[in-house]
């Protein structure tokens, strides 16, 4: 369902690459192909058919045949590579046969290192829209195979047959959809022990001692959440929002939040030795990309010098200083959703509506939230094209540095974008607004926010749940509807420009009317699974379902990107890999994140640490041995401090028509009623928070290491196969040897 098909449909699909893709070697140097045998097409208006023409003469001049089609007010070009150049190819990299996806991939390269008469690039002219669009074709026949076994709904529990999508969609997109299937199957056992978590919170919903005590706490009078229209309230109003928060905030976090520290670890292990069996099976473990590269180049011009590395101090300064900057509005745009949070707060506290008023704090991070949600939407795009520009100051000459330059600023931009706002609300908010007789104000009028009265993780769970959801239902939604949507538009057109046609060209018009695609396509779909992963580990503790909401998404993200690509879209230019590149240290720095804000999440922003200190201090059972006792009994009311109301705002006051001969309200804080200093049980918190955190990181840490270590990256398999494989070579070469007597 997720991974890849056992090894006798493996060794099937590769004898259908022989059979569908192999293309025959017949000699058409400057004949004009068949629009059925053309490689490549190029579009453009007519009225640029003077400017288009250039191009294709420098075209022609390599040796490439053209076939020149006039529809309508559009010319079609069709692109052959000639033979010559693929047998330079295919010598210089000792491939045996030449498929179809090795023609495109050269074609694709040629045409966009071409240069005209006119100093012009294929990229310049699409840019001024002398050509309105360049793609390679769909074969219809391999379109329809993989449709079938693979780019559909009703394939959803079968396994991806990866040769064949490595065949027709390439090496690069082969390997995203094999990494996507195995990040999907090691997520059911995460998945599980995340809903076990959750039903061992579930399970005790009711029978919860501080539970209890909440919901039992109505003498127990609450201070007032803001300044204005806010009024007491008592603890007990509390209690579902109690009995949720225990759902996901209880002792089995923390052997969660290792077991996710050690999955991480292990998935990653265990995919690098996955990949590596994959790639040994398409014999390309020890393919070479800068070599791959060089040798386009002299396939292109024989002539060509190599671009060298170059590295500039000055450029690095200038990338590091915009980098620093973009950071900073994304901590600015973090503190603009707290004075949100904090102005919707008051306004929703103002409300006539009883409902809203009384949950005022909650509904405002609920509002919080979507706002972020739509910051994110918003800022993606910015960030893409701050980070082109960024590429570009850089000047790397090669594309698979740019690549990795892109990725690296793409994602670090994402990354704050989505996880700035939590990360305030998990390490901050409640613990920097002060107390009830100094409060910490915007502008000396508006209170900061504080935690949710059940506590900090409820904030955070809300969070994540509402960013989670919202951006897996609604983004693949979107992802799937908005093509599908252009598609059924584009194909009402293309039906009627296929009556005005002869059939010739019918396969051009039908991918010239499916969905553009670009060489962001398939980065953006490892983006997106990349930043859920790092919604998955990183703030795992507070949100156990995390996994189990991920592998949901992946089970149908599998047949969502397939039926785009294979469908829905024109096709992907078949790229050569073999590794997911930059990401894969990407995921790893994600998995040390993880262990450290996991950890800081347990030690801080839950009550995990305060309840052990209570238990072990101040509780019951700290200084007896009594067994008829609970030993939470009395946590609640040891977790509020008292203030009379003579230090309160006389604001407050105003609000305390409920509440008749009432001298001093409650909070969650450790501090001494007189002078509202910290009392020496905060510092014991604080004290025992901080080793914890040490002792988690480094526990957690630790097995990852003994797990990498016992969990070698690579199969000796294939390390054998690899070892043979170069004896054999060595074993031909000195056969070849000139004047050689000893008999081998």
């Amino acid at each position: 369902m997720y991974g890849t098909e056992p090894s006798d449909i493996m060794s099937a699909a590769a004898d259908d690459e022989c059979r569908i893709e192999l293309v025959p070697r017949r000699n058409t140097n400057g004949l004009q192909p068949h629009p059925n045998e053309c490689d490549y097409v190029l579009v453009g208006n007519t009225k640029w058919k003077k400017q288009q023409q250039t191009f294709i003469e420098a075209l022609r001049e390599k040796g490439f045949s053209v076939t020149e089609i006039e529809e309508s007010d559009k010319c079609f070009y069709g692109i052959r590579a000639p033979d010559s150049m693929l047998d330079t190819y295919q010598y210089l990299m000792n491939d045996e046969i030449i498929f179809e996806r090795t023609r495109i991939r050269v074609t694709d390269f040629v045409l966009n290192k071409t240069i005209d008469s006119k100093k012009e690039r294929l990229t310049d002219l699409l840019r001024k829209n002398v050509f309105e669009t360049a793609f390679p074709l769909h074969q219809k026949t391999q379109q329809d195979h993989l449709t079938e076994k693979w780019a559909r709904w009703t394939a959803l529990h079968k396994f991806q047959p990866i040769d064949l999508v490595k065949n027709y969609l390439g090496e690069k997109a082969a390997l995203y959809f094999l990494w996507l299937g195995w990040y999907t199957y090691m997520l059911i056992p995460a998945a599980m022990v995340g809903i076990v978590v959750f039903l061992y919170g579930l399970a005790f919903f009711d029978k919860s001692p501080l539970i209890k005590e909440v919901c039992e706490a109505n003498t127990t009078i609450m201070c007032p959440l803001c300044d204005t229209h806010c009024s007491f309230w008592k603890l007990s109003d509390t209690c579902m929002y109690a009995k949720v928060t225990n759902l996901f905030d209880n002792e089995g976090t923390v052997f969660f939040a290792i077991f996710m520290a050690l999955w991480a670890t292990i998935f990653l292990e265990l995919w690098k030795r996955h990949r590596a069996r994959e790639a040994c099976h398409w014999k390309l473990y020890n393919w070479d990309k800068e070599e791959e590269d060089l040798v386009l180049e002299i396939v292109n011009n024989p002539q060509v010098m190599p671009e060298k590395y170059q590295h500039s101090y000055v450029s690095s300064v200038i990338v590091m200083f915009l980098v620093s900057v973009m950071i900073v509005i994304f901590i600015g745009l973090s503190l603009g959703l707290v004075v949100f949070r904090v102005f919707a707060t008051v306004m929703l506290s103002e409300s006539e509506w009883k409902l809203l008023k009384e949950n005022a704090n909650t509904v405002a991070v609920m509002l919080g939230a979507v706002v972020h949600y739509l910051t994110i939407t918003i800022m993606t795009k910015v960030n893409r094209e701050v980070a082109i520009f960024l590429c570009k100051i850089e000047r790397n000459p090669f594309f698979e540095d740019k690549e990795c330059s892109f990725t690296v600023k793409m994602f670090t931009f994402q990354f704050f974008t989505l996880f700035s706002s939590l990360f305030y609300v998990a390490f901050f908010l409640g613990r920097i607004n002060g107390h009830p007789k100094e409060y910490v104000k915007i502008a000396q009028q508006w209170r900061l926010e504080e935690c949710h009265p059940s506590g900090c993780m409820t904030d955070l769970f809300i969070q994540m749940a509402i960013i989670m959801i919202l951006k897996q239902t609604l983004s693949n939604i979107v992802e799937f509807l908005s093509p599908w949507v252009k598609m059924k538009v584009n194909s009402i057109k293309y039906r009627s420009a296929k009556k005005k046609t002869d059939g010739e060209i019918d396969n051009w018009l039908r991918n010239y009317y499916l969905n553009n695609v670009s060489y962001f396509s398939l980065f953006n779909e490892f983006l997106e699974m990349v930043i859920q992963y790092s919604f998955t580990t990183i703030f795992v503790a507070a949100f156990p379902l995390a996994p189990f909401l991920a592998l949901i998404n992946n089970i149908f993200e599998i047949r969502l990107d397939a039926i785009k690509m294979t469908r829905l879209e024109r096709r992907l230019v078949p790229l050569k890999t073999n590794n997911i590149g930059i990401w894969l240290q990407v995921l790893e720095g994600i998995g040390v994140l993880a262990v450290i804000c996991n950890g800081l999440v347990i030690g801080i922003t839950s009550d995990f640490i305060p309840r052990l200190v209570y238990k072990y201090r101040f509780g019951p059972c700290a200084y007896s041995n009594a067994t008829d006792i609970n030993c939470m009994v009395g946590y609640v009311e040891n977790s509020l401090s008292t203030v009379n109301l003579e230090h309160l705002d006389p604001k407050h006051l105003q609000n305390n028509s409920n509440f008749v001969n009432l001298t001093y309200c409650r909070y969650r804080d450790y501090r001494s009623e007189e002078d509202f200093t910290l009392t020496a049980q905060f510092w014991e918190v604080f004290a025992a928070r901080f080793a914890f955190v040490l002792l988690f990181e480094h526990v957690a840490v630790v097995i990852k290491f003994i797990a990498a270590w016992f969990v070698p990256d690579i199969p000796k398999q294939v390390k054998n196969i690899d070892l043979n494989h170069k004896f054999a070579n060595l074993k031909k070469r000195l056969c070849m040897m000139p004047h050689r007597t000893t008999s081998l």
